[in-house]
């Protein structure tokens, strides 16, 4: 499992764009996680799933009401990452109003998630390999802090937690 001091793995996660811009096209784009937290201070929270009850309910709202006192605190970005597709992750984003705060990545084959060793085995309630719920502070592609939960938790992932470790970083 990745810990406090570690650089991010090399994995590519996957966003959904609306807007072209940027060098982004219209739907899926990758982006290599190494690249992209380059020179950034990134509030990265990870979740089994999109549209899961506590997900939907408590982490990304959590994320999405605090975006502007994360940027307050200096973080560039927060990232909501969960083990779907590019195309669930922008339909969840749109019910969840994450534009312009929380960018949904996509991590569809796991591969982040297994590269940070924190996946979680939900085949037998027909969900497969997600990842586990966890939120980590990282600056420029290192991991500064990191707060995993543990099995059916919500206590020290929430924004909360990490906001008040981004103030204090």
């Amino acid at each position: 499992m990745i810990k406090v001091g570690d650089k991010l793995p090399s994995a590519t996660l996957f966003e959904f764009i609306e807007v072209e811009g940027n060098g982004c096209s219209l739907g899926p784009n990758a982006f290599e996680v190494q690249k992209s937290t380059a020179g950034k201070t990134i509030a990265l929270f990870a979740l089994p799933g999109a549209y899961t009850p506590t997900c939907s309910a408590k982490h990304v709202p959590g994320f999405v009401a605090k975006a502007d006192e994360f940027k307050a605190a200096g973080v560039d970005e927060i990232w909501c990452v969960s083990v779907n597709d590019a195309f669930v992750m922008g339909a969840w984003g749109r019910d969840q109003h994450t534009g312009g705060k929380v960018r949904m990545m996509a991590d569809g084959s796991a591969e982040f998630s297994k590269a940070v060793g924190l996946t979680l085995d939900l085949t037998a309630r027909g969900l497969g390999l997600r990842s586990n719920r966890y939120s980590m502070l990282v600056k420029d592609g290192v991991v500064k802090t990191l707060n995993v939960e543990g099995p059916g938790e919500f206590k020290v992932s929430d924004a909360d937690t990490l906001l008040a470790q981004a103030k204090a970083a």
